[in-house]
């Protein structure tokens, strides 16, 4: 397996978890159900909408996990009915979107057909911290 070397650079001190990150995010990029749309809905919010056409709020499941957004959704079989044909599958999903620090999510509401995700993103403040310079008298360092 090969490594990316993004973050190889010595200047990039700590950053070992954004590869880690950016792996996970690379392996769920192919998937094409639920279909979903993300929006900014201010400067400080965001809404994450996914199609769940069919699915009851018992069917889907909204967690955070390790900074990421778990949406998942099984539909039970209905053991009851004879179908003639049938077009439309009971499938279930996973759906995850990694999320910056401090992202927090508010809330989910299903209307219509359509799971929407509520997300707030703190405002960045520019932090300046001074440290203080030790002098050692007797020369032998830190």
């Amino acid at each position: 397996m090969t490594r990316s070397t993004y973050f190889n650079s010595p200047f990039l001190l700590g950053f070992e978890h954004l590869e880690r990150l950016l792996e996970r995010t690379a392996k769920s990029a192919g998937d094409a159900y639920p279909p979903y749309n993300i929006e900014e809905s201010s400067d400080d919010r965001l809404r994450i909408t996914l199609a769940v056409a069919g699915f009851d709020r018992s069917e889907l499941s909204v967690t955070v996990e390790d900074n990421q957004l778990v949406i998942r959704g099984r539909q039970s079989e209905s053991t009851d009915k004879t179908f003639l044909h049938r077009g439309i599958a009971a499938r279930q999903f996973q759906r995850a979107f990694v999320l910056a620090e401090g992202i927090d999510v508010k809330g989910a509401e299903l209307e219509n057909g359509l799971l929407s995700i509520e997300l707030v993103r703190p405002k960045a403040e520019a932090v300046v911290r001074t440290i203080d310079i030790k002098s050692n008298s007797n020369g032998s360092g830190l």
